[in-house]
Parts: structure tokens; C-alpha cells; sequence
């Protein structure tokens, strides 16, 4: 099985704490060109649910899409977060009680949702059906729990999403095939995934890029990968020593971002 989706290694391994997502995620909240914030757009796609609405966010991570918008969030709604990893719900509840909302929270695997049918206004999955085993199980789910006219949320990227860093990878160990992380559920084959439980999807991209000034915090995010453990330490010392010579070179190093989000309505 892949590490992309062995829950144990995710659990134990990847996602045990926040310190790997929070590398990742330090990169794109300093140095992303588009300003307005991918937490912020997410969260807009929310603002038409009813007063009263119930959520569920499977894979919550850090719960920074309710931190980063918990001004905006109805006092009405009622959220619960989940996630695979004990770890990450720890530090999405340390994030969120600093905010004075009440929120819920628990342990899920998104392939067995423990809630009776037809009980959520809305799901989010944010970033990590490429993670589930058995993803058509996982969306079964999600509609069986999704109130009649219910929307899902479903957070992933484009094949193209950080092309610059897998090629990088595959310059230094040419020995590996470096798929992309998400090739399992993209914005270019989540479409069809989802229509075999939706009739009713739409996709939206969200424009954005990186222009990346400082060495330390990328190769942080290198480190931080599910593929890091295939590179030795003498591999991230010439990627690291190419990296600063392109950096020294240019005065910033440009990456591709292609994220964006399917919207499906039971």
C-alpha cells in the first residue's frame, strides 16, 4: 500500500502532530501571490448554507479554515471537525478554543461515518480524499450523511500543483518515479469519482502561484513530504545547495499552484 494511503502511517507517521502540515502550510501563507487567502475562498463557498446549518469537515487538520474565519462563522452553525489522527485534533482544538466558538470534535475514518443518514447540511473535505483507501466507499458515506440537498465540499489540487518540486525530486533521485501526492483524486478525475454519487457537480480553481524569497522554509517543506524518507541525507544536501544557487541566481523561485474545489449537491 502506498504511504499516501496507509491510515496507519498517516496516523502514526505523517499526521501524528501538525508539524509537517504546518511546514507546508507556513510556505504557502508567506510567499502565495494571491493575497485573499485560500482559507478565505474556501470558506465563501459556505456562506449560502442555512442559519441553522449542521457541518461535518472530515480531515480537519489544524481547523485553520474555521480560525482564519471564525469573525464570519454564524453562532447558529453547528460544526463539528474531525480527523483521522488524534495528534492533528489536538491542535485544531488548541487553535479554535483561543476563539471563543464552540466547536465538535472527534475521530473519523471518512470510509465508516459514524452519524445517521440524512443528518448534515453540509461536508467539507478539505484536501484529503486522495488519502482514503477506498474513496467511492468514503463518498458513499458522505451522501448516505448528507441532508437532501446537502453540499459537499471536496478541496483537492490539479495534476499540475507544485510541478516544480517533483521535478525536482526526480532530478536528484532519478531512480524513483515521483507521482504527484494527489494523482489518486484530482480537479483533472475527481469529477467523475463524484458523479457516480452526484449528479450535481461544479468545479472551481482558485488562481495562485509561489514566489518563494527565503531558502530555509523550503527546503522545510521538502522534509515535511510523505517522500522525504526516499532521499538521503547527501541527496537534500545537493537539493538544498541547488535550490540556494537558483535563489542567489533569480531572487525567487517560482512554483506552480493549481488547487481548487468541487461543489455536489445530493
Amino acid at each position: 500500500m502506498s504511504k499516501f494511503t496507509d491510515q496507519n502511517y498517516l496516523k502514526t507517521g505523517q499526521y501524528k502532530d501538525s508539524s509537517n502540515l504546518n511546514a507546508r502550510m507556513e510556505l504557502h501563507q508567506r510567499f502565495s501571490t494571491n493575497q485573499y487567502g485560500w482559507m478565505n475562498w474556501v470558506f465563501d463557498h459556505l456562506l449560502n448554507l442555512p442559519a441553522n446549518a449542521k457541518i461535518l469537515e472530515l480531515g480537519s487538520g489544524t481547523g485553520y479554515l474555521w480560525k482564519d474565519n471564525s469573525h464570519r462563522i454564524p453562532s447558529t452553525w453547528d460544526i463539528t471537525l474531525s480527523d483521522l489522527s488524534a495528534g492533528m485534533l489536538d491542535s485544531a482544538w488548541r487553535n479554535l478554543v483561543v476563539t471563543g466558538r464552540a466547536h465538535n470534535f472527534k475521530e473519523i475514518d471518512a470510509q465508516e461515518i459514524p452519524f445517521a443518514d440524512e443528518t448534515f447540511d453540509a461536508v467539507i473535505a478539505n484536501h484529503m480524499l486522495y488519502h482514503v483507501p477506498d474513496r467511492a466507499r468514503a463518498i458513499g458515506e458522505i451522501r448516505r450523511v448528507l441532508k437532501t440537498g446537502g453540499h459537499l465540499f471536496a478541496t483537492t489540487v490539479g495534476e499540475n500543483h507544485l510541478k516544480e518540486i517533483t521535478n525536482w525530486f526526480q532530478k536528484i533521485n532519478k531512480s524513483k518515479v515521483w507521482d504527484s501526492f494527489a494523482n489518486l483524486f484530482t480537479l483533472e478525475n475527481g469529477l467523475d469519482q463524484l458523479k457516480s454519487f452526484f449528479p450535481n457537480v461544479q468545479v472551481l480553481r482558485y488562481e495562485d502561484s509561489l514566489h518563494v524569497t527565503e531558502l530555509e522554509p523550503l527546503v522545510a517543506y521538502f522534509r515535511s513530504g510523505v517522500r522525504a524518507g526516499e532521499l538521503s541525507e547527501d541527496e537534500f544536501a545537493k537539493l538544498q545547495n541547488e535550490l540556494g544557487n537558483e535563489l542567489k541566481e533569480k531572487g525567487k523561485i517560482f512554483i506552480a499552484k493549481d488547487s481548487g474545489l468541487f461543489e455536489a449537491i445530493k
